[in-house]
């Protein structure tokens, strides 16, 4: 066996390890919401549940309103996920094509902020959502994150100076302006990173914890990471299957999105470079 193999051996062998230690709280996770009371306090690390139980899940939903928070947490995801594509895709387009006084400048500022911790920009954010009268309000969770995301920003901006001039050099002799250019060129054409944003977008706004716990005080307007917290709050001493159940009522709608767009997600990160400049 060539040393090239065993290197080729070793490099899986700790990969599939890895990946297994990663996977096993999720699968426990899984598991403990299957199993009844009685079986997770006397054998919480069995791995089959005796008897298999699906009555964790309902009860999990009956004991707090999990089809609100859902509700919420879609159409807020939603709403941001398109608002950060838009916006995005318009603030990457002006910094990727349209050269005026101060754009590097500017746009390394911009930038800038990513390295900025959220509690740095927490209580500021808050005195100025509370002067809009949006606290307690999703429009706190949906115009920031619509309007505040470098990340999505920079990303774009990657596969937008990627797009070959000449096709907006083509577009502009027929007669096309800014926009339309915009619009029927460059968007077709970084689609993939859309994509991969998109879904990005789509995770962090569906797993965040804090920016709702501070702006949001009305528990029919919770998202369904606040409520899981106060389920656990009110029913993590009690019974911990139930409360295995609504992480997992929580986590599997993401957990599958990720799933099935991760490989949009990598090759677009790999792609990104192929812009910079």
């Amino acid at each position: 066996m060539t040393s090239h193999a065993r290197g080729r051996i070793v490099l899986h062998t700790a990969l599939i390890i890895s990946a297994a230690l990663m996977v096993y709280p999720f699968a426990w996770m899984l598991i403990t919401s299957l199993k009844p009371l009685r079986q997770v306090l006397y054998d919480p690390l069995g791995v089959v549940p005796h008897p298999l139980t699906f009555g964790n899940y309902s009860a999990a939903w009956r004991a707090l309103p999990f089809g609100w928070a859902y509700w919420n947490s879609v159409y807020i995801t939603a709403l941001v996920v398109a608002g950060t594509l838009l916006t995005g895709a318009m603030a990457a387009y002006g910094f990727g094509r349209i050269a005026f006084p101060g754009s590097r400048v500017l746009f390394v500022v911009f930038l800038a902020t990513q390295m900025v911790p959220l509690q740095v920009t927490l209580i500021p954010m808050y005195v100025e959502l509370s002067k809009l009268g949006w606290i307690n309000s999703h429009l706190a969770l949906i115009v920031p994150g619509v309007l505040v995301n470098p990340f999505a920003v920079f990303l774009i901006r990657q596969f937008v100076r990627a797009v070959p001039e000449e096709l907006e050099d083509a577009a502009r002799i027929d007669g096309a302006g800014r926009w339309g250019i915009f619009w029927h060129i460059v968007l077709p054409s970084i689609r993939p990173g859309l994509v991969a944003v998109g879904i990005v977008v789509a995770l962090n706004t569906w797993n965040s914890f804090l920016y709702p716990l501070i702006f949001l005080n009305s528990p029919r307007l919770f998202t369904l990471p606040l409520l899981l917290a106060q389920f656990q709050s009110q029913f993590g001493g009690i019974n911990y299957g139930q409360v295995m159940a609504g992480s997992a009522i929580t986590i599997v709608p993401m957990l599958i999105a990720f799933l099935i767009g991760q490989r949009k997600i990598l090759n677009s990160m790999a792609m990104s470079g192929m812009g910079g400049k």
